[in-house]
């Protein structure tokens, strides 16, 4: 007998701007588009700095955890893409504060260009459920 998959748009978050999901979620298994700093009130990024959007993401990415069921002690990897790598440093401290003693495996990735226009980050994960 296969596994079904449940897919899932939050209402509470940014609209996905393509034919995905926030997340889809199979067995305990949780997959995490990739996320940008967005307000979904008004589908305008935060701002227009790393330290914004990276909190807004990861915000975005923790509401999605409680909801699948997991949080970030559950957090299996988490992929980083950002437009400038000179952009690390301050991602990487917004990111270990929220993360806290948290430490999943992680990729940053420097990319030209993301779909969200003015973006400077964007972050996909993996997860799962909590026993």
């Amino acid at each position: 007998m296969g596994r079904s998959v449940e897919s899932r748009v939050m209402p509470d978050l940014m609209k996905p701007i393509g034919p995905y999901s926030h997340y889809t979620k199979a067995g305990d298994f949780i997959s995490i588009s990739a996320i940008a700093g967005v307000d979904p009130a008004t589908g305008d990024l935060v701002g227009d700095d790393v330290e914004s959007q990276t909190v807004q993401i990861l915000k975005a990415i923790n509401a999605i955890l409680e909801e699948a069921g997991s949080d970030w002690a559950h957090l299996l990897h988490v992929n980083v893409f950002l437009t400038d790598m000179s952009l690390f440093a301050r991602m990487n401290e917004i990111y270990a504060g929220m993360l806290g003693d948290n430490r999943p495996a992680r990729s940053v990735l420097e990319v030209r260009a993301l779909p969200k226009a003015g973006a400077l980050l964007t972050m996909n994960a993996t997860a799962f459920e909590k026993p």
